[in-house]
């Protein structure tokens, strides 16, 4: 073995080991899920009551407690999930294939119009949602196509993607929008934000450490000194920059306009 270049162990190599760079969950409300898929959803619809909108530490988007009787026995059920905006307390909200079209309601996506505006996605049917769960995320319904039973949606990122159309969805958009246009004006804000996520903050840059911490360290002036596009398959320690880049640089020409195109729409 070569230990010669050996230097210290990275912080990217320290994150994967999880120990203080773990999340920061225990003030957490609960996981956030649609309710869970059984026979009244798939043939008729469960109806339910908005009992709270409450803030999860950690997450930009409010959570709904909704809360249903139970199909089958004497008592309720209480859900977790993401509130979609212009939902309120007292709310009643439908669930299931018989569910109108209004906001907040979940129906599988294969019963709402092309162009429906949706959030709370589910990618397979019954995982109780996936896509465009944050702040102010939406998806949008593209197409249908009957033969195969499946729906194509354009995610919040702006990618398209094919899922099943008897995949659930709210609809609507997803609450708390807008919501990283105001800036955080001081490091005590930044300091707060990180302290309810993970211990990501402050964020020092490679550049500004010393050769042993970081492969872009050293130097008499604050540069890198080589191309900051490192191969797929390079050793953990050796792995920072622009990982297995397909291109770099600005975007220009079509590609250029494309990206401002679909930024725009988004």
């Amino acid at each position: 073995l070569e230990f010669a270049e050996m230097g210290r162990v990275i912080r990217g190599q320290r994150k994967g080991k999880g120990s203080v760079f773990t999340s920061h969950t225990h003030h957490r409300k609960g996981s956030a899920k649609l309710r869970q898929l059984d026979y009244t959803e798939r043939h008729g619809y469960a109806k339910g009551v908005v009992t709270e909108i409450i803030h999860d530490p950690g997450r930009g988007a409010p959570l709904a407690k909704v809360t249903f009787r139970h199909p089958l026995r004497y008592k309720l059920q209480k859900e977790l999930m993401v509130a979609a905006e212009g939902m309120y307390t007292g709310q009643f909200m439908y669930t299931g294939k018989k569910a109108t079209l209004s906001i907040g309601n979940v129906m599988p996506i294969g019963q709402m119009p092309e162009g429906s505006i949706v959030c709370n996605i589910e990618q397979n049917v019954g995982d109780r949602g996936t896509f465009a769960k944050a702040s102010g995320d939406y998806g949008i319904i593209v197409s249908h196509n009957p033969d195969t039973g499946v729906t194509r949606l354009k995610l919040p990122s702006g990618s398209k993607k094919v899922v099943s159309s008897a995949c659930r969805a709210m609809v609507g958009q997803v609450a708390g929008g807008g919501r990283s246009e105001k800036p955080l004006l001081k490091a005590g804000a930044a300091f707060h934000k990180y302290r309810v996520k993970r211990n990501s903050w402050p964020h020092v840059r490679g550049v500004a450490m010393n050769p042993v911490e970081h492969p872009h360290g050293g130097g008499n002036h604050q540069h890198i000194g080589h191309a900051s596009t490192v191969r797929r398959d390079a050793p953990p320690g050796k792995k920072v920059g622009l990982i297995a880049a397909r291109r770099t640089g600005r975007l220009r020409g079509q590609k250029g306009l494309q990206a401002i195109r679909e930024k725009e729409g988004k």
